[in-house]
């Protein structure tokens, strides 16, 4: 039994490929800078980010008008002939590229852009050593991935008017057959042909899908990878739901086991994975930030100018200097890492001097909670859709403060409430969870929020919720955040 998500919050669109014993992984990234995570295991269950594949501006450029729900999508990872490859599509540029490098943790090269138009791309090599490159309009195309030149096609994959549209496929060189797996809303659609030619035809049946014993939306791109004893896996993209209908992570990592049946991959049923917190963080709890260079998991919206963060200038604190004057708009200072757990604890440790900044939990720019410290007070605020709200302030007095904001799916509170000591203004609690901010060691919450508003189902945008640092007035400095997964 595998206890899923393998890699919690918002990390949709997982990719995988094995070198040896060595197992990688990519998700999308959309409108955060830096783009597509990249993930190390020996196992497939216990996974650490290594880096990111768009770590520098010059490979990826992310406007102020990049909405949340473009950039970069549904990425592709690949080994062959000595290198990594990934192919995406950058959904703000209008096109797909390839980097590729010959260490995941390291340096990726500059983006080579596709002469081809694929919706969502993936990449795979013959036995004569072509590439071909696959689409969701059910083409396939032999390509130069070096100069991304078409050297033949696109050529059609499928005969007849009734052949399934491949969603987000990806294609596999297995025994004797090229099979393509894609998405078909529902489940994993599975077909094959001799070459990446075609015509494919499709499987009799789909491969089986196991929920488990609490509710899993799973659908989107699933990839298939061996173990080096030769077992099959499958991970995919999958929310976990809430009884609520609000589900607020995102899409998260699920591992599923895989078996051959009459030659067609089939998810293994008797083997069910077992929903629960993921085994491993994905990255360490605590930053003190004592490096010299922020950890790969940190993450700002379409970029995070030089000018604007610095580990040096107050040697173990990360300092960041404000470039726009509101969360409201693109274009301001934020620091953030992707929420992992339903239930969790954020704490930063803030000397805000004159500035104006705090610890933000969002979805995107009009749908987020604030908890914002200007000299002589902290303030909650609330930003939903067109409406930006203080609901709740006290004073304190000059110097470090710490804040903290805890988020916990039991004794819910109604929409309605604020304050610990007020009475509900009769409005049933009906949310996903609850998403309380306290100051220092205050006993109580200075405030106590609905977290339906900060769920996809309210805002627009795929990503889940992410939690950072920001600064929209003045040079603050934060000594430490600490994230911590509440069971």
């Amino acid at each position: 039994m595998i206890g899923n998500p393998v890699i919690g919050g918002s990390h949709p669109d997982p990719s995988v490929c094995r070198v040896g014993e060595d197992y990688y992984l990519v998700c999308s990234s959309f409108e955060y800078f830096p783009g597509v995570p990249i993930f190390h295991s020996r196992d497939l269950v216990h996974w650490r980010q290594v880096g990111n594949v768009l770590d520098r501006p010059e490979q990826l450029r992310l406007s102020t008008g990049t909405s949340s729900a473009r950039g970069i999508h549904q990425p592709t990872i690949r080994h062959h002939d000595g290198r990594f490859w990934v192919i995406a599509r950058d959904l703000s540029a209008g096109g797909t590229f390839v980097v590729t490098t010959e260490r995941p943790a390291g340096r990726w090269s500059d983006p080579v852009w596709l002469d081809l138009a694929c919706a969502v791309p993936d990449l795979a090599w013959d036995e004569n050593g072509d590439c071909w490159c696959t689409t969701t309009d059910g083409h396939a195309a032999r390509v130069d991935p070096c100069r991304g030149t078409v050297l033949e096609g696109p050529l059609p994959m499928w005969t007849g008017d009734d052949a399934p549209r491949p969603e987000a496929p990806h294609l596999y060189h297995v025994g004797g057959w090229w099979y393509l797996v894609f998405d078909r809303g529902d489940a994993p659609a599975v077909a094959r042909a001799r070459t990446p030619r075609g015509p494919f035809e499709l499987a009799p049946g789909t491969p089986a899908d196991t929920a488990g014993p609490m509710p899993i939306r799973v659908s989107g791109r699933a990839d298939l990878v061996t173990t080096p004893s030769g077992a099959w896996w499958l991970v995919r993209p999958g929310t976990r739901e809430h009884p609520s209908g609000f589900h607020v992570l995102g899409q998260e990592v699920f591992l599923t086991p895989v078996r051959w049946r009459s030659g067609w991959p089939v998810v293994d049923e008797a083997t069910a994975t077992a929903p629960g917190e993921s085994p491993a963080a994905p990255h360490p709890s605590r930053d003190d930030f004592d490096e010299v260079a922020l950890a790969p998991f940190w993450i700002s919206p379409r970029g995070l100018p030089e000018e604007a963060w610095s580990l040096t200038e107050r040697p173990g604190w990360l300092t960041l200097r404000a470039t726009g004057d509101t969360l409201d708009r693109p274009g301001c200072t934020f620091v953030g890492s992707r929420v992992r757990h339903l239930d969790s604890r954020v704490s930063v440790r803030l000397d805000p001097g004159t500035a104006r900044a705090g610890l933000s939990i969002r979805r995107d720019e009009a749908h987020r909670y604030d908890f914002e410290v200007v000299p002589g007070r902290v303030d909650v605020i609330a930003r939903i859709g067109p409406v930006r709200q203080v609901v709740a302030s006290r004073t304190r007095p000059p110097g470090p403060v710490t804040l903290t904001i805890r988020t916990r799916t039991t004794d819910l509170v109604p929409p309605s409430f604020v304050r610990p000591t007020d009475e509900p203004a009769g409005v049933e609690a009906s949310g996903p969870d609850t998403i309380a901010f306290h100051v220092d060691d205050d006993p109580g919450p200075l405030a106590e929020l609905d977290g339906r508003y900060l769920s996809p189902e309210v805002t627009s945008g795929l990503a889940g919720r992410v939690v950072g640092m920001y600064v929209t007035r003045g040079v603050a400095a934060f000594d430490w955040f600490d994230y911590r997964g509440l069971g």
